[in-house]
């Protein structure tokens, strides 16, 4: 009977699944680590906040008393919204545009005091999505990010096709042998915990794509030709799209009206009061850009910054006479935009609460597990002077559908498909010229 294990179509999806492991694994380490913390932006917020909570609340003074306080100690800024205090004792934050194009969170005590300030994007959850969606060097690490989620995908899809029992029972399949000790104990260590993860670590590498910029891109161009648009998009994509709450540089780039309105601030607050909205709670002043897309028109805007997108609706009322003129929510939206919104509260550990957050940091350590039991396999059985790679087999005629599933792949993942271009080029014209190279990667095939 012939081993699985040495025929063509085993032996290159073992192909695929080596190199596509050896290029994400220090790409999982850091996605996963920084993601992990990143689920936890609420309470990141809340702990650097601190300082702005449980403040005297006796003689208190109204939101625009609040909002004209914080304009006064930053000369020349804009109001673009005021945030609600969640507590009757905390401040609140108005959030300002500076004249230099910067910005700052002000928090002001309920008597009116500016007790503190902050720049949004040197928040500590601020810098974990700057490395987790571009590595700190813009596009570039924004686009290899994209490569290696790509990439990642291949992997799991391989690791799915190796770990196939194929009659084994469950010992090594369903749970790890890891009495077995050495080798053996962490193949399977690897191999199921590839099995139990792979699923949830598909769906975050797929609700991960709309933040990218190829794919992001790509989609959302399908997404208006089909008229899969209802409303403004509220996340982003695209070359300068990441995880940040706000797109801050655009909102600097659009200062808010200064024309004054006909009701004030503190009247929109209290209504806001009413409409039960999960924090954080803001309120934007007619002309203020929006968190993404456009700015929010001639009206008072009330929403809610929550990543539970689900949960998300916005309220407009006339400057003029405080009458509601708009209501919007989830349900609004195209199914597509509820589908990537849910998807999106899913990856940010917001759909369920402590649940989602547990979930996404057991993914994560078990992504970690799985990098790791792979760089470490690969280690103890890589020979002197070579890369290690599994063979060539000898008869690639019979491999038309592993053609068939990268094709596809290629045509759902556009970085994927430009890199397999480039990989068969240096296959095909580099490595044939370059003996040494190709004895180091095991180009050769079995004899």
């Amino acid at each position: 009977m012939t081993d699985i294990k040495t025929a063509p179509l085993y032996r290159t999806i073992w192909r695929w699944h080596f190199y596509a492991g050896l290029f994400v694994i220090p790409f999982v380490l850091v996605l996963s680590l920084t993601g992990a913390a990143y689920l936890f932006k609420p309470q990141l917020d809340r702990w650097q906040e601190r300082g702005w909570r449980g403040l005297p609340a006796a003689e208190r003074v109204d939101a625009d008393a609040q909002v004209a306080a914080a304009l006064t100690a930053f000369p020349g800024a804009s109001f673009h919204y005021y945030r609600l205090p969640e507590a009757s004792d905390d401040a609140a934050v108005v959030h300002l545009a500076l004249p230099d194009g910067g910005m700052r969170d002000v928090a002001v005590s309920p008597r009116g005091r500016v007790v503190g300030a902050a720049d949004p994007d040197a928040r500590i959850s601020a810098w974990l999505a700057r490395i987790h969606s571009s590595l700190l060097i813009g596009r570039t690490g924004g686009l290899l990010v994209e490569l290696a989620a790509s990439w990642a995908i291949v992997m799991i899809l391989t690791g799915l096709y190796l770990w196939w029992p194929r009659g084994r029972g469950a010992a090594g399949v369903v749970w790890p042998r890891l009495s077995l000790g050495g080798r053996a104990a962490l193949r399977d260590l690897h191999a199921v915990t590839g099995f139990w993860v792979s699923g949830l670590a598909l769906v975050l590498l797929l609700t991960a794509l709309p933040w990218t910029d190829v794919w992001a891109s790509g989609f959302r161009t399908v997404r208006a030709e089909m008229g899969w648009v209802a409303g403004v998009q509220d996340w982003k994509g695209g070359a300068a799209g990441h995880h940040a709450a706000n797109d801050h540089r655009a909102m600097a780039m659009a200062p808010s009206s200064a024309a004054p309105f006909g009701v004030p601030l503190a009247t929109i607050v209290l209504r806001a009061r009413g409409e039960a909205l999960p924090p954080p709670v803001i309120v934007q002043p007619p002309g203020a850009p929006n968190l993404f897309g456009p700015p929010n028109g001639d009206v008072w805007t009330l929403t809610t910054q929550t990543q539970n997108r689900p949960l998300v609706r916005k309220v407009g009322y006339d400057p003029a006479t405080g009458i509601e003129v708009s209501r919007s929510g989830f349900a609004d939206k195209h199914v597509i935009d509820r589908i990537v919104g849910i998807g999106i509260a899913w990856h940010e550990g917001a759909l369920f609460g402590i649940v989602s957050q547990l979930i996404g940091v057991a993914t994560a350590l078990a992504l970690v597990t799985l990098a790791i039991s792979g760089f470490l396999l690969w280690r103890r059985r890589k020979p002197e002077a070579t890369l290690g790679a599994p063979p060539l087999p000898r008869d690639p005629v019979r491999l038309k559908g592993v053609a068939a599933i990268i094709l596809l792949l290629a045509a759902l993942l556009p970085l994927l498909a430009a890199s397999l271009i480039l990989l068969w080029i240096v296959d095909r014209l580099v490595i044939p010229r370059l003996p040494r190279l190709a004895r180091w990667l095991g180009v050769r095939a079995l004899a």
